[in-house]
């Protein structure tokens, strides 16, 4: 069995190589596999478009599987009057968790009281948060009781609490949101591939027509031709705009300013039960989570200016100590440095004014910002996770204003399920197979359904089966032990040391997968460095 498990493998990648390499124009070429490049992706190959989607590593694998696990509509813009950006965002909250049951769904929140004005206070902007989801509201916003307050919150510090209010948002799993997106553009007849570095863009007479790409694996190099190319790179979109430089022009200005949030995984003793805490305005200011995710809790989150774009950023020692000493105001429990299961940084690109060398700049929020330069590439950054399929819907409409593709009709994926979409579990819960939707029978009938490579120490609760890693690398486009351990699976992020642990186990399963050597030791490295806090 393995050896025509390793025979499909290899024919699956080596047949979307085949498909790449092919002499063809396409319609439109994606750089960039998060959230938006994603969502681009499948919005045009849903509109019929020839597609093509290429991602230097893995899909999410920067800081689209990195966000804070919420599909929200944003509270904190409700507050500053931005009543336009978090109407959008709530009629986008209510599509994804429609179309992706399995990996998104809605969440309690409380935010508890500590001065007696709080309580009325944020209870009536939460109102009108209920008030703009209007239909697509998810629950109704209630006031609590000191008693009913720690009731929801078991965790929650009980000294001078004044009662709270319960309103409802959204959260889900970002990587398999992401993997979701991909797996339905392909569905959808696109050409996704992760692994593919871009390496420069084609141009004739001034005009981006194509690109050329390397496979990570084999060194293979391609050309493409596209009538339309999209820059989705999030952080790193300046230096594919670079790629569209005449010879010895300067570079342009830089259009992203990078800020990077840290995140602390710590058990869910900390914070018991199925309710997310919510601290709108902590001390300095700043907003704190205290999340159920997947078995633990995640506690951030930061923003603070990076000057770097290294693609695993680092926390800074005062980002941990913010987390951890607002943390210990709001939970009976304080968790400590020792508590920390994992630390995670996501770097977020913050767009900076642009409009420069003759760019088209279409600013369509202050969240998001679509570019068509001179030369036709079109560059799209900013924005978050909720709004990806509205950003993407942004994009198509900016290159058809421009003619880079004919006019076809918007909204088709408004209401269009995401591969594997099925009613699933709690995400509070510690993962599983629910995770899979309606994927879930292939899965349990590949083998080593029934042999689990790591457990939940809490709930005993299995994490990681072999079939799982079999799954990840015959349907889920999974190559390195990290596409297993990050985002397949997120062992990663919830527990750094056991991830490491399970590594070369994960290897040899997929060497018998995808037919070449599987060095675990990279990816042990990256494990110590979640688990390390400076």
């Amino acid at each position: 069995m393995a050896t025509a498990a390793k025979a499909a493998a290899a024919a699956v990648r080596a047949a979307r190589l085949a498909r790449l390499a092919e002499d063809r124009d396409w319609d439109l070429a994606v750089i960039g596999g998060g959230a938006t490049g994603l969502g681009v992706a499948l919005d045009a190959a849903a509109r019929g478009f020839a597609v093509v989607l290429l991602e230097s590593h893995d899909f999410a694998s920067g800081t689209s599987s990195r966000a804070t696990k919420l599909a929200h509509g944003g509270v904190r813009y409700l507050a500053q009057g931005d009543i336009g950006l978090v109407r959008e965002a709530l009629h986008e909250r209510a599509a994804i968790l429609a179309n992706a049951p399995h990996v998104a769904q809605r969440l309690p929140f409380v935010m508890p009281g500590y001065h007696w004005w709080e309580r009325g206070f944020y209870g009536i902007g939460l109102k009108a948060y209920d008030a703009l989801a209007g239909a697509r509201g998810l629950g109704a916003t209630e006031w609590l009781s000191t008693r009913r307050t720690r009731e929801l919150l078991p965790g929650v510090q009980p000294r001078g609490l004044w009662g709270g209010v319960r309103y409802w948002d959204g959260q889900f799993d970002d990587a398999r949101l992401a993997l979701a997106l991909a797996r339905t553009a392909e569905d959808r007849g696109a050409l996704v591939l992760n692994h593919v570095a871009v390496t420069a863009l084609r141009r004739e007479g001034g005009r981006v027509t194509g690109l050329d790409a390397q496979d990570a694996e084999t060194g293979a190099t391609f050309t493409l031709r596209a009538r339309c190319v999209v820059n989705a790179t999030g952080v790193w979109v300046d230096a594919v705009r670079d790629m569209d430089r005449d010879a010895g022009a300067p570079k342009r200005p830089p259009m992203v300013a990078p800020s990077q949030g840290v995140h602390l995984v710590v058990d869910r003793a900390f914070l018991p039960g199925g309710h997310a805490l919510l601290v709108p305005k902590t001390a300095d200011g700043r907003v704190l989570f205290a999340v159920p995710w997947l078995g633990k809790t995640i506690l951030g989150t930061t923003d603070t200016p990076r000057g770097d774009l290294a693609r695993e950023p680092s926390p800074f020692a005062e980002e941990v100590a913010f987390i951890l000493d607002e943390s210990a105001r709001y939970l009976a429990r304080a968790p400590s440095r020792a508590d920390v299961r994992s630390v995670w940084v996501g770097l977020r690109p913050l767009v900076r004014p642009s409009g420069e060398d003759g760019d088209h700049t279409k600013s369509i929020s202050r969240e998001h910002t679509v570019i068509v330069g001179r030369s036709g590439l079109v560059t799209v950054t900013g924005g978050k996770w909720t709004t990806y399929r509205a950003m993407a819907e942004d994009v198509l409409e900016r290159a058809m204003d421009r003619g880079l593709l004919p006019r076809r009709p918007a909204g088709v994926t408004a209401r269009l399920p995401l591969h594997g979409a099925a009613p699933g579990r709690p995400l509070a819960e510690p993962p599983g197979e629910h995770l899979y939707g309606s994927d879930a029978a292939a899965l349990k009938a590949l083998p080593g359904a029934a042999h689990w490579l790591a457990h939940d120490a809490e709930s005993g609760r299995g994490l990681l089966s072999e079939a799982m890693v079999r799954y990840a690398a015959r349907h889920e486009m999974a190559r390195t032990v990290e596409d297993v351990l990050a985002r397949r699976c997120r062992l990663l992020f919830l527990d750094a040391a056991q991830a490491a642990r399970v590594a070369p186990a994960v290897a040899a399963i997929l060497v018998e997968e995808v037919g070449r050597a599987v060095d675990p030791a990279p990816f042990v490295a990256l494990a110590a460095q979640y688990g390390r806090l400076p």
